[in-house]
């Protein structure tokens, strides 16, 4: 069998809006990141999840409340929070997006991780969800790296690729992306 898996990306963070890369650092919603999240549960009211997991940051959490609180089970996973940017937690995106796209893949960020750590998280998560999800449908709320490393684990693409065709380089949000687990 398989696991289905809807993949969300929090709302809109104060951070984001002015260009600085949260990490671990835990950044609030916007008001903008607030109404995408209440927008979210009307532009889902067609789907079915068994269980929401989410990042353990608040502005992921926030998210899957926003969205769906009292319609699905909300699990807050820190497995699933955005790479750890160490030193760089909060810093300016001019210095961490090029970071993410070049040195950081296999090496850490000063005293935090690199992509394939959290690749690592990533892949464990999904060890979990195979184990005790087996023909369910999970929706999962989270960040960038969480969702570039199931490129790379289940779309089969390179670190590089996968940064290559992150939609957030063409502005190309859409409310949900779809993997299976196998």
């Amino acid at each position: 069998m398989s696991v289905k898996i809807t993949y969300f990306v929090h709302g809109t963070t104060t951070d984001n809006e002015q260009h600085v890369s949260s990490g671990w650092k835990d950044a609030e919603l916007s008001v903008l990141g607030e109404q995408q999240a209440v927008k979210l549960k009307e532009q889902t009211t067609d789907a079915a999840f068994d269980v929401v997991f989410c990042s353990d940051l608040q502005r992921a959490h926030r998210s899957a409340l926003l969205a769906w609180d009292g319609v699905y089970p909300i699990v807050p996973d820190a497995r699933l929070r955005e790479c750890n940017y160490g030193t760089l937690n909060g810093a300016s995106s001019d210095i961490v997006e090029p970071m993410q796209e070049d040195e950081c893949i296999e090496n850490t960020f000063p005293e935090g991780e690199s992509y394939e750590d959290v690749k690592v998280r990533v892949a464990d998560f999904l060890e979990f969800l195979k184990a005790n999800y087996d023909g369910k449908h999970v929706a999962i709320v989270a960040h960038k790296a969480p969702q570039l490393s199931l490129n790379v684990l289940l779309k089969g693409k390179t670190w590089k690729q996968a940064l290559a065709d992150d939609w957030r380089k063409t502005k190309s949000w859409q409310p949900g992306w779809e993997y299976e687990l196998r």
